[in-house]
Order: structure tokens, then sequence, then C-alpha cells
């Protein structure tokens, strides 16, 4: 008989709060060899299973978590340990999610990201923004607010990422997928020594192709998925309060390999002539920060 292994799993909402409708949550657990080991419904969002453990690739479990009028959410691998037990933390959104930007409004996101605005009037500022928020959906807004989240936990050797940030550039628009800045180029310098440190690996010319006009751009490698890339347009230049600043475009791509990249989220979208979807950047990039053992990931907004 083999020994045995525990798994504690944590089932959370689009607010960041534990599920609140527990009955609804049905649980699947499948090994290396595509063996359910279980399937079936849970009394709770917190649940802690005991699995077989043999010490060996049957160790490694796929765990898949789904509800009525949810999207199906799940990770692999969730590699478990006989002495020591596996955390997991997923989130369950709706299947027609909806934006609260409560505490997004434009005084508090102009405050904590003032290149959002500053190249207008504050009132001008402001009424380009509620559009913007009011545009596809909240997708827009609900990507900027990802990405600018998600650059505030980049430790770079001096600051982060949103440090060196000095105007978003809104003849080119923030899109469902990423946002155009200029930026201090010592941005492009920091980047290139996190490189070295390995938080970051610069990508390939083929890379390149998918932002025209980019002279090179380097992507996080510290999570599975959800990592942000900062691709830079060294050639766009603008004067911004002193300094002579660049172009840069940062985005997150669901997949860390670019293979399963170019394969499962670059060809899928030019197929079908969609973008990455903010809400499915939330729910990785929030999970991915937790099994990491980082603080939140908490942009300014929730999904309902």
């Amino acid at each position: 008989m083999p020994d045995t292994c525990t798994l504690n799993l944590n089932v959370y909402d689009g607010q960041r709060q534990l599920f609140s409708d527990p009955e609804q949550i049905f649980v699947t657990i499948i090994d290396s060899f595509q063996k359910k080991h279980f399937s079936d419904y849970c009394k709770g969002p917190s649940v802690s299973f005991t699995l077989p453990y043999y010490n060996n690739d049957e160790d490694i479990y796929t765990v898949i978590v789904s509800a009525k009028g949810y999207q199906q959410t799940g990770f692999v691998p969730v590699h478990t340990s006989k002495d020591t037990p596996a955390a997991l933390d997923l989130m369950l959104v709706p299947s027609k999610p909806e934006f609260r930007f409560v505490d997004a409004t434009w005084l508090a996101v102009s405050r904590k990201y003032p290149f959002i605005g500053g190249d207008v009037p504050d009132a001008a500022g402001e009424q380009r923004y509620e559009d913007m928020m009011e545009s596809d959906g909240g997708k827009i807004t609900a990507c900027l607010l990802n990405l600018c989240a998600a650059m505030d936990q980049i430790l770079l050797s001096q600051g982060t990422p949103t440090t060196y940030l000095k105007q978003v550039e809104w003849k080119r628009p923030p899109q469902q997928d990423r946002f155009f800045a200029y930026c201090d180029p010592k941005l492009l310098d920091l980047t290139r020594q996190a490189a070295a440190a390995a938080m970051f690996e610069q990508v390939s010319d083929l890379d390149l192709l998918l932002h025209p006009g980019a002279t090179c751009s380097y992507k996080q490698i510290e999570f599975g998925e959800a990592n942000v890339q900062l691709t830079f347009h060294e050639n766009d230049i603008a004067a911004i309060n002193g300094v002579n600043c660049i172009m840069v475009e940062p985005d997150i791509d669901y997949y860390k390999d670019l293979a399963a990249h170019s394969l499962f989220e670059v060809i899928p979208n030019e197929l079908t002539g969609e973008l990455t979807d903010p809400v499915e950047v939330y729910v990785l990039r929030w999970q991915a920060g937790v099994k990491a053992g980082i603080p939140e990931f908490k942009p300014m907004y929730v999904i309902d």
C-alpha cells in the first residue's frame, strides 16, 4: 500500500474572498497517469484531501475546479510530499463576469498612477478615464489596472517599473491586452540588470515581430503563468518633464513558455481576432502570486 499525502485546497471568488456558495464547487483530482483520485462536490471552499503518495511521478496531480455559472479553473502540476501538505488556492469567476471599479475612481487612480493623466487638465483626464472605463465592457481599464498592479510587484534594484513611467501615450490608446507609455530610459537599464539576475529573460527576434517598431523586449520569468513583458521602442522618443523618454509597451501573456504562448494564445487570437482577456490574466496572475508566496495581487477592482 502506498503512503499518503495531503492537499489543502482553497477556492476563492473574483472579489478575492473565499467562495460563498461552497456546495456548488466540483473538484476533480487526477494524477500524472490520468487516474482520477477524486471527482465530486465539496462541502466548503476550504477542503483537505488525502491522496496516495508513491514517491514517483504518480504524485504529480492536476486539480480542476468548476461550479455552475462559473468559468472552470485549475492548476498543474501540483507536487505533493509525504511530510509537508501541499497548498493550492484557486479562483472561480462568473461565466459572464462584470468588473466592479468602486475603488478605481479617477481621484484614486490618478494619485496612485499619475502617469495615466498629467498631459491634460484634471477634468479632461477624468473624462477620458471615465470614457475608457465605459468602453469595451471595462476590459481596457481592467487591463491597465492589471498591468499597473503587476508591475508594482516587480522589485528592480531601484524601485518598480511604474516608478519610471512618465506618461501614457494616449495617441495610441490603451487596449484590452496592453498599453503604451513613455518612460525614463533608466527603466531599460534596470530591466537589463534584472535579466542578468535571472528575473527576466530577453525574448527572441521572432517574438519582437508581434510588437511592430520594438527594439528589444524582456519577459518576467518568476511565475509559470501571467508574467509581465516589457517591450521597448527606443526610437520613439519624447521629452516629458525635462526627461528624454523612450516608449515602453507592457503586456501580460498567459503562458511563460514561448511555444505554449504561441500555440494557445497568439495563434487562437489571430484566428478569432480576439485579444488576451484581462479576466483570465486577473485569475492566472492572482493564482500564480499566491502559489509563489508573494503579497496578494490586488488591482484596483474586483470581479462580480
